[in-house]
């Protein structure tokens, strides 16, 4: 736990993770918010609340790289007041939106989400050095996961007790807070010694979007659509089981192995290949379809949650490394892009294979995407030479080893 009290003791840093806790924890339930709305305010079907979820993550995906590359340019705070303020008039406007309008609205206000990710691993990436990084993207990685598990659960709660206008009021008002929040902090979003270095120029995009950052991009799609395709999976075999109740129960099992993954990894003194820890989770994925009832489930997706917030925190890692500061911003967009489309593609491809096999083929599915992007990652990394750090980014920056810089 040392490595991780080093990264707490980082001025600004304690503070900057609690507050995108808040807001990561508001934008995994707004999907959860404007489904419960649609379906149970308007009275319509759970198509048409798809329909408008899928407006909002497809804003999201698009408008990652594009709020990135603002960040690059015109700084922090100048994003975050240009998505904050949409975000007020957007939640504050749903519950009397029509579902036309309403799924309109929704793809503007993913396109102008608050990049609380973005910016928190931007920061991070920053505000470490380079013996630290591996431990504060695994916090950060336990922070999504947490987010994970307690926003959409608040929400259904909070939903059984008032009305869906209300819950939407409430998440609304905490994105705007944790972006508020990260505005006030301005977390420093390149090291003391990038500051220097920008008046060098942005670096042109085929100088860092080469096979090396394709290959992570690659395998963080991967990672994203193997877990939306296991969360339906989960859902599909408990249903057929007639415990779709015990849902809940499975998922925070999931969870919370994975932050001791997270935690774990963190403290590890050595790092691992992304494309070795994705093809793991992929590996011990598959096999999870066997179990057909909840205590069994909670058993098998263990293998999975210790292996998930590793995967993640590595992706983020080699993200930080393979990008100059001056283009950091655009580089976290594309991988939250591809986040967003790993996430909206796993559910309709695994649905499709359970609806042509079982719920076991659903988990072999999520299993095989994962597997397939590891191997691509994988190739893709090694037929490209090592990556040669920019000055921009690694002037007097410390290494413990060569490995340690070029490994993914």
């Amino acid at each position: 736990m040392i490595k991780f009290r080093q990264v707490l003791a980082v001025p600004g840093m304690t503070p900057l993770l609690g507050i995108s806790l808040l807001a990561r924890t508001a934008i995994t339930a707004d999907a959860m918010v404007l489904t419960m709305y649609v379906v149970v305010a308007l009275d319509m079907s759970y198509a048409a609340a798809g329909a408008v979820v899928a407006a909002l993550t497809a804003g999201v995906a698009l408008g990652g790289p594009l709020l990135g590359r603002m960040i690059d340019r015109r700084g922090l705070r100048t994003v975050l007041l240009a998505t904050v303020v949409p975000q007020l008039v957007f939640w504050l406007t749903v519950p009397a939106l029509p579902y036309v309008i309403l799924l309109g609205a929704s793809f503007a206000a993913g396109l102008l989400m608050v990049p609380v990710q973005s910016v928190t691993r931007q920061a991070i990436a920053a505000m470490t050095t380079a013996g630290q990084r591996r431990a504060a993207f695994a916090l950060d990685s336990v922070a999504g996961e947490l987010s994970y598990m307690v926003g959409p659960a608040v929400v259904i709660l909070c939903a059984a007790k008032v009305s869906p206008g209300v819950v939407a009021w409430g998440v609304g008002a905490a994105i705007v807070v944790g972006g508020a929040g990260i505005a006030l902090l301005d977390p420093p979003l390149r090291a003391e010694d990038e500051a220097d270095g920008e008046a060098a120029g942005r670096p042109r995009r085929r100088e860092w979007l080469g096979a090396r950052m394709v290959a992570v991009l690659v395998m963080g799609f991967g990672v994203a659509m193997l877990l939306s395709g296991v969360d339906l999976a989960i859902v599909a075999t408990l249903q057929e089981a007639g415990q779709v109740s015990w849902a809940a129960v499975v998922v925070a099992v999931f969870g919370v192995t994975s932050v001791v993954g997270g935690l774990v990894y963190g403290a590890l003194p050595r790092p691992m290949p992304t494309w070795l820890l994705l093809g793991l989770l992929g590996l011990v994925t598959i096999p999870a379809g066997l179990a057909h009832d909840w205590p069994w489930l909670c058993v098998a997706v263990i293998g999975a949650g210790l292996l998930t917030a590793p995967t993640l925190s590595t992706v983020s890692d080699a993200v930080s490394r393979l990008t100059p500061a001056g283009v950091r911003g655009e580089a976290t967009g594309l991988q939250s892009s591809a986040a967003s489309a790993g996430f909206a593609l796993g559910s309709p491809v695994v649905g499709m294979a359970i609806d042509v096999s079982t719920p076991t083929g659903g988990f072999a599915a999520a299993g095989l995407a994962g597997l397939l992007a590891a191997l691509t990652g994988y190739l893709l990394s090694r037929r490209s030479p090592a990556a040669v750090p920019s000055p921009i980014t690694w002037v007097d920056r410390p290494c413990p080893s060569i490995r340690r810089c070029i490994n993914d």
